[in-house]
């Protein structure tokens, strides 16, 4: 019965890996769980009516994350739960079916309220309410919302946004306890709609009263994509604060005050952790570089901008790479990338110019430095197996990673990693 419980399971706490194989299976009770030192595996033991189970999470080319071995402790144990709730006799049924539409959810909420332990039904309730505002559209544009819970004194929070751009509106006598019907009149999300202002709310989510900021950055920035400045915000709301928004493409993002973001998107969640683009780049670009390329990323999977972008190892030969360029033999493109070629990428980031270079048709090279090395590449995909399966930036994504580090970003938004001709991580 677990194992048969865990199948309902399977795909989604794949998905939330980025593909990784999982797996539960019986052991011996004297059976040992060790995690090797590499963290390319992940081994949790359970026990189901006295009977000893193993949790494997296996990935071949990343390691495992903290913060993806602290969530999946989290919905391990609510499916321990669950499954004494449900293991009665002609329930099987039922019980997979709970797993499947809720179990995620259970995790999301378990892991976002931290070490309060009793404010678990507060904390779900907040995630439901915006993901059934995620459908809701008014004269035919999503709706946006966003709220900041914070952890530390409310005083000490609304003191702390003095010398900045947020001004605080205090809701005073109308304040009210977030519930099913918040969002019944539109002006609740008209007006706070996540982007120029937020609902500031208790972990046990009374809203106190909003913040808004008359002077919002370009809505394609990669800063305000990314919730760079959210990020900002949390740091002066207490440990284990948190923001969660209905964003433009009606998805449900949770930012956390780790600076890592969980994602709800095509019915998973997911979650984006700079951790594990730091290990597979780490030795091929520096530091720096990474954090800009992350978040740039991220903005892109966001705004549905589809990109290929390489990392190209010391000594690559362009001319070898390289079977034609987007732009051609047209003069004024020539010069463009002349104008950004050796530029690093922090400096184009600042600028504005490198959300624009990598929407752009083609292959993004940069090298270890960070330095923009070429855009606009055709690559000549000629040695690609003909197993690979999916359009031509997953083709082209497949031949350039035999020349560097590969991170590709869809137009629907997921994003991959490539090396050496196969992809090894997988997010949204």
């Amino acid at each position: 019965m677990p194992k048969s419980a865990f199948s309902a399971i399977e795909n989604s706490v794949c998905a939330f890996l980025g593909g990784a194989k999982v797996s539960l299976s019986e052991i011996e009770a004297d059976e040992v769980c060790s995690v090797p030192a590499d963290r390319l595996e992940l081994c949790v033991r359970l026990e189901f009516d006295r009977v000893g189970y193993l949790f494997r999470a296996v990935r071949k080319e990343l390691p495992f994350t903290n913060t993806e071995e602290s969530f999946i402790l989290e919905l391990l144990t609510a499916f321990e739960g669950l499954f004494a709730g449900f293991s009665a006799k002609g329930y099987a049924a039922h019980f997979r079916t709970a797993l499947l539409t809720s179990l995620t959810d259970i995790a999301v909420a378990r892991y976002i309220r931290g070490d309060r332990k009793g404010v678990f039904w507060t904390t779900q309730s907040l995630i439901q309410l915006l993901k059934s505002l995620s459908y809701q559209r008014y004269e035919g544009v999503p709706a946006t919302t966003g709220f900041l819970v914070y952890r530390s004194q409310l005083d000490d929070f609304v003191a702390s946004l003095e010398k900045t751009r947020y001004d605080w509106l205090d809701l005073g006598e109308d304040r009210q306890r977030i519930s099913g019907e918040f969002f019944r009149n539109p002006l609740s999300y008209r007006f706070v709609d996540g982007l120029r202002a937020l609902f500031v709310c208790d972990i046990r989510m009374n809203v106190k009263g909003t913040i808004r900021t008359s002077a919002p950055g370009p809505r394609d920035s990669i800063e305000q994509l990314a919730h760079r400045e959210t990020a900002s915000l949390l740091a002066r709301s207490g440990e284990g604060a948190f923001a969660i928004f209905v964003n433009e493409v009606s998805e449900v993002e949770i930012v956390l005050d780790s600076d890592r973001l969980l994602l709800w998107r095509k019915g998973y969640w997911g979650i984006y952790d700079p951790d594990t683009y730091r290990a597979f780049f780490a030795g091929h670009l520096e530091k720096r570089s990474i954090d800009y390329l992350v978040w740039s990323i991220y903005a892109l999977s966001k705004a549905r901008h589809g990109t290929v972008v390489l990392v190209a190892d010391d000594g690559t030969d362009l001319d070898a790479l390289r079977k034609g360029s987007v732009g051609g033999r047209d003069p004024l493109s020539r010069a463009l990338i002349r104008h950004v070629r050796g530029t690093k990428i922090g400096t184009l980031k600042r600028s504005g110019e490198l959300s624009r270079i990598l929407s752009s048709d083609g292959l993004t090279v940069i090298n270890r430095k960070g330095e923009l090395l070429d855009t606009g590449v055709i690559i000549d995909t000629s040695q690609v197996s003909d197993l690979v399966t999916g359009g031509g930036r997953t083709t082209a994504a497949t031949a350039a990673s035999h020349f560097g580090r590969v991170v590709k970003v869809s137009e629907d938004g997921p994003v991959e990693l490539y090396r050496d001709g196969r992809r090894v991580y997988r997010f949204g």
